[in-house]
């Protein structure tokens, strides 16, 4: 069955329309193969003002309904597609649910109508570092591999009419998409997680939901599939008492033989390789091209990002890391560059309930409390108790500001202070929004800083 045979004339619900383009790209493709949309978004009319322009003409065939959910309308609609940021536990899905309505996201209608091979990834880090080095080493065999998922720049039905039905296809794909992998879908030929670490505790109650929703991407497999866990993470215990159908490899696998010249990348950019790698050559793209390509790995925007060098300054955008886990990865591979080189280190954010005691180890063991600059929020309380405990600040106070802009003036003056080289890090280690619309939004903050 082709999109617009499932859709034509059904009453469709869009829950969601968002700021950053998926729930634009969705709305768009659902009016496109003849579905009856009705958006439905509790922010007003004039916060989605850009998101309505972005729909152009076919916000026309469109009815909104904005900042309100109306129950009738959970009642009255065949199917109803959810954001991501709608918890699964929202009443209105249970009213759509007790109704007859279909649940589904953009990943389940993706899923549900592509004929391409697909390879998809998840996981707490290192997702999207992942995905763009498996389509890089793709493209030395198919130029036409397509990357897609859980991006702003690449959404999943924008991308879904353009495949061919032949050319692999590489997913990012977040739990909050998985929670609803929990029903017949075609699975991914392979499936990825790269690793498990606590986070999105304010959305999940606890760690083994998580989990559950990361182990939906494997739940149709078969053995025709595969499967690549990361065998350093505690969590890929948890995923093989899923039992699941696929064949399952794992990495890290020793990478000199594979990949004698290499930059320091840190730990876990070594492991993101290797399943980049792997990945690649199960469906086809031989070792030597892989190789070859490894050479040339595409740096991936604010994801330990290069964005501004001069003289002895470096300054790294690493916005995404919105979990300690991120910032403790960070900062170890930074730390391998030159013993001579410090760090300077920006962080700072909004909670999301995570305990920051390794956190606080780690920039213990390579920052400075001179060099520690934070951003506040309801995170950065908790981040200061962690390094209070360290006994970290001893003679120094921290360093606290209430807003970015002050906070990277007072960061680079004192960079341009301190002797020899310097790497200023931006790395949150927490969420964002307090202050920011998104770790998106706040990592161009940080780079017009710099651009000015």
């Amino acid at each position: 069955m082709t999109p617009s045979e499932y859709l034509k004339n059904k009453k469709v619900l869009v829950m969601g329309l968002g700021l950053l383009g998926g729930g634009i790209a969705t709305t768009k493709w659902l009016a496109k193969h003849g579905a009856k949309v009705t958006v439905t978004d509790l922010k007003s009319r004039a916060d989605l003002a850009d998101s309505m322009k972005s729909l152009g003409t076919a916000a026309k065939r469109i009815k909104f309904v904005l900042g309100k959910h109306n129950e009738s309308d959970f009642r009255s609609h065949d199917i109803i597609v959810v954001n991501p940021a709608v918890p699964k536990e929202s009443q209105f899905l249970k009213i759509a649910l007790g109704s007859g309505a279909q649940l589904e996201n953009e990943a389940t209608l993706f899923f549900r109508f592509c004929k391409n091979p697909i390879i998809t990834v998840t996981g707490t880090r290192g997702k999207t570092t992942t995905v763009n080095w498996i389509h890089h080493f793709l493209k030395q065999k198919y130029p036409q591999a397509v990357l897609t998922g859980n991006s702003p720049e690449h959404p999943l039905l924008k991308e879904l009419d353009k495949l061919d039905g032949q050319t692999p296809v590489v997913v990012e794909i977040s739990s909050w998409h998985l929670e609803f992998f929990n029903r017949p879908l075609p699975p991914p030929h392979i499936a990825i997680i790269t690793n498990l670490y606590p986070d999105h505790l304010n959305r999940h109650p606890d760690m083994n939901d998580y989990a559950t929703a990361k182990a939906n991407i494997f739940k149709n497999q078969t053995k025709n599939d595969f499967l690549i866990l990361n065998k350093k993470n505690p969590w890929t215990k948890f995923f093989l008492k899923q039992k699941p159908a696929g064949r399952v490899l794992f990495v890290p696998f020793p990478v000199s033989s594979r990949f004698p010249h290499l930059p320091p990348l840190g730990d876990h950019n070594l492991q993101n390789l290797m399943v980049a790698a792997l990945a690649a050559n199960l469906v086809g793209v031989d070792w030597r091209l892989i190789q070859r390509a490894a050479q040339t790995l595409p740096q991936i925007k604010f994801r330990e990002e290069v964005i501004y060098k001069k003289g002895n300054l470096t300054v790294i955008n690493d916005t995404t890391a919105t979990s300690p886990d991120a910032t403790v990865a960070a900062l170890a591979r930074f730390a391998l560059y030159r013993s001579s080189t410090s760090i300077i280190l920006v962080t700072g954010g909004t909670d999301k309930n995570l305990i920051f005691d390794d956190w606080a180890r780690a920039v213990k063991k390579f920052v400075k409390p001179e060099n520690l600059f934070l951003l506040d929020g309801s995170a950065t309380p908790k981040m200061l108790s962690a390094l209070e405990k360290k006994n970290y600040f001893k003679k120094n106070a921290p360093q606290v500001f209430l807003d970015l802009e002050p906070l990277l003036t007072t960061a680079v003056k004192h960079a341009k202070m301190t002797p020899g080289r310097k790497i200023l890090l931006f790395s949150p280690s927490s969420a964002s929004f307090e202050k920011f619309k998104n770790e998106f939004d706040r990592g161009e903050k940080f780079n017009k800083f710099f651009n000015q």
